[in-house]
């Protein structure tokens, strides 16, 4: 119902929504359904083919040599296997930069597609299945239709145009770098500078077509949580001669829950302590010495994620001492949140509503997954916006999520982020 209202608030300002398009729009839309077709056929190669982070070597050579087909200036290898297109067009204006991620998850695809991935790889010491369980080779189809789609343009562009397409988004290998902000410091925004990025994710979470974004904080903050509880190992049979970390590290699990339940103002933003991982002893009748634990906790806003930090620290530390055991804490500060900058959000929403249609493009509510796009975001204003890909049959309720082994795409859903990303790039080089 709020979308719905927010929709057809912002659709009573149709004139203005069509007075802010740029001169090519026409042209555009025109030129993308004649791109359609390649965007599918990349799409299904990639998810027939998909790599892990910082290995996208057969991905980078197919965006790569397309690049080059285009007349783009081309580097390779940026942060082990990313690409950078730089598209100069015709005029002088403003430069601007649009991100696609390349990798895909140690996933073992369950989805019966002809296309479907039977693709199987080590992963820090583990034989595991690869898939594209997060949608990343929509990302990539789409943006190299949007490159091919503004070079045939090139002579009528107000500006440049640097196409990212980057590796290792779910995170390096165990002891490698990648990803957005290896790209960074490897030289992805220096000659050119963009003055904006922009990028989106195709998401189980909207409608086939729907478009969503927000302003300020739309993906989490996460950080990786590590707890270490040591007890005293002795015999299952006479527990009292020994400290039980297994019981301890379940008494922290339960007292963690308070964190966001009892100790957070929620009106200010959601966050999300969870334990994912519990490991500790061999045998049924040897309580062991020790137990480790694996989580994560999500924030969006940083005084809070500060907050939560020292409650998890101190209630873990407690309890174990209540227990007679010791817990070590680790939290490392991990993805930042990904920020919309406001204005750009305000103005990049008439585009939105412009290609998606009424009642098809909206504010959505934050989301607690993370996205290292805010690297570029934290750099530069970003705009990071969500594409709903649920297939047909599905709602957003019912639909696989993101990481499933089930995890589909409404292929339907893919001329529309091909559209949204142009539209958004010309509009923007027009708009000074």
């Amino acid at each position: 119902m709020i979308r719905k209202t927010v929709a057809a608030a912002l659709f009573t300002l149709v004139p203005a929504l069509v007075a802010a398009q740029s001169p090519l729009a026409a042209e555009l839309d025109k030129r993308a359904a004649q791109v359609d077709a390649k965007v599918l056929a990349w799409r299904r190669d990639i998810h027939e083919h998909p790599e892990l982070g910082n290995r996208e070597t057969r991905t980078a050579k197919l965006v790569a040599d397309h690049l080059r087909s285009l007349g783009l200036e081309v580097r390779t290898g940026v942060a082990h296997t990313g690409v950078i297109g730089v598209l100069r067009g015709g005029r002088p204006g403003p430069v601007i930069a649009l991100r696609a991620d390349m990798d895909a998850l140690p996933v073992t695809e369950l989805v019966n597609l002809p296309f479907a991935s039977k693709v199987r790889t080590e992963y820090n010491g583990q034989q595991v299945g690869v898939m594209h369980a997060c949608g990343h080779d929509t990302h990539v189809a789409i943006l190299m239709g949007t490159a091919e789609l503004l070079a045939g343009m090139k002579a009528q562009l107000p500006g440049t145009i640097v196409f990212i397409f980057q590796p290792a988004e779910e995170g390096a290998p165990t002891g490698e770098r990648g990803g957005a902000e290896l790209m960074l410091e490897e030289g992805a925004f220096r000659d050119p500078k963009p003055e904006a990025v922009f990028g989106l994710h195709v998401m189980s979470a909207l409608p086939s077509g729907h478009l969503g974004y927000r302003p300020n904080g739309t993906f989490a903050a996460s950080d990786p949580l590590r707890i270490v509880v040591r007890g005293k190992q002795t015999h299952a049979a006479m527990p009292w001669l020994g400290v039980d970390p297994v019981v301890t590290a379940a008494q922290i699990v339960l007292g963690l829950q308070t964190v966001v339940s009892q100790q957070l103002d929620l009106r200010q933003a959601p966050a999300v302590v969870t334990v994912a991982v519990i490991n500790g002893g061999v045998r049924n009748n040897i309580i062991p010495d020790s137990v480790v634990m694996l989580g994560t906790i999500r924030t969006l806003e940083p005084g809070m994620q500060k907050e939560v930090h020292m409650r998890v620290k101190r209630i873990a530390e407690q309890i174990a001492a209540s227990a007679g055991a010791e817990a070590s804490v680790e939290i490392t500060v991990g993805l930042p949140v990904t920020m919309n900058d406001p204005a750009l959000t305000e103005w990049a929403s008439k585009t939105m509503l412009r290609v998606a249609g009424p009642g098809k493009a909206y504010v959505t509510p934050v989301q607690l997954g993370a996205e290292d796009f805010s690297y570029f975001a934290n750099t530069v204003p970003g705009f990071f916006f969500i594409l709903g890909g649920v297939p047909d049959g599905m709602t957003p309720q019912t639909a696989p999520s993101n990481h499933s082994p089930y995890f589909q795409v409404d292929e339907k859903s893919l001329p529309v982020g091909l559209r949204a990303m142009s539209q958004l790039a010309v509009d923007y080089l027009y708009r000074k």
